[in-house]
């Protein structure tokens, strides 16, 4: 694995990523590339069949692999990108992501990933010492340093990366799709986000290069207990809001399965006012895109070369 995030504002990295990204889903393989510089992107989508991909951190995520791989590949090949290398964002629920607080930080990787590997040991469910982990520091001053790392096992990382290989292509930046997502945005006021996937939300409150909140929710089958649960979510991150940034937040930004007046359909009547954190392009589709959104993409291409 090269790296989760990069070195700058969460996960954007110009000039730093391919001009290809794929996000693979539960619902299917998204793609987009850029065909030259300044173009505008390219998009494709190819659907997977429920099972196909199951995302977590505990079982093998690709249940059928093959038809992962052919997904993969026909989603790409319609959007023709000009390398190889493409930046990968899989499901939120395969990572697991933390804001760590520490008096100081190695400045070299090399110190700091064992110093990381020590604070999570206890954090995750899983093999710490032999995972794929990157982190970014979001702010640093002379007795603090605030830290994002995302980590995730290395049998789930060996599953993608080795689905992008056998699809003919070689992946990059790995990127869990909300922090994918909110690469897009390009705000130094405080942003309140929420991610829906089939199976997961992930809430996110952002100023500026700091990340104040990250929460990932694994989501029940049952739409009754869903609905429940999504709106606990976004109720817990707004109160979050309410209490780190000192006034009511007015503005949510969504992203994922939907679009956001279907969203706010699930709220009934609330203050917040919900918007698409990016919008779906209106040209470029070279495939029908259905309800996909393109968020992660266009965050994973906001540092491409």
């Amino acid at each position: 694995m090269r790296s989760i995030l990069s070195k700058s504002k969460l996960g954007s990295q110009h000039g730093g990523r391919p001009p290809a990204a794929i996000e693979i889903t539960p619902e299917g393989v998204l793609a987009a590339a850029l065909p030259g510089k300044g173009d505008p992107a390219a998009y494709a989508f190819q659907a997977l069949r429920p099972g196909d991909l199951v995302p977590g951190i505990a079982e093998p995520n690709l249940r059928s692999p093959e038809t992962v791989i052919a997904a993969i590949r026909s989603a790409l090949g319609s959007v023709a990108p000009r390398t190889r290398a493409v930046t990968l964002v899989v499901p939120d629920t395969a990572v697991r992501v933390f804001v760590l607080d520490f008096d100081s930080l190695p400045a070299r990787a090399s110190e700091a990933v064992p110093v990381l590997r020590f604070r999570m040991r206890k954090m995750v469910p899983f093999d710490v010492e032999h995972a794929g982990l990157s982190y970014q520091i979001l702010t640093e001053s002379k007795t603090e340093s605030r830290v994002l790392a995302a980590v995730l096992p290395s049998p789930i990382l060996e599953e993608y990366e080795g689905a992008v290989r056998a699809a003919g292509y070689e992946p990059g930046s790995v990127m869990p799709s909300a922090l994918a997502a909110l690469a897009a945005l390009d705000s130094d006021e405080p942003v309140l986000a929420a991610c829906l996937s089939r199976v997961a939300i992930t809430t996110s409150i952002t100023q500026g290069n700091d990340l104040l909140l990250y929460r990932t929710l694994d989501l029940p089958d049952d739409p009754v207990q869903r609905l429940i649960e999504v709106q606990r979510s976004v109720a817990v991150a707004a109160a979050y809001y309410e209490d780190k940034i000192s006034v009511l937040p007015r503005t949510l930004y969504f992203a994922g399965n939907g679009d956001a007046a279907e969203f706010e359909q699930w709220f009934g009547t609330s203050e917040l006012t919900i918007v698409n954190l990016v919008e779906r392009p209106e040209t470029g589709s070279t495939t029908a895109m259905r309800h996909m959104s393109v968020a992660g993409l266009t965050g994973a291409l906001s540092g491409a070369a």
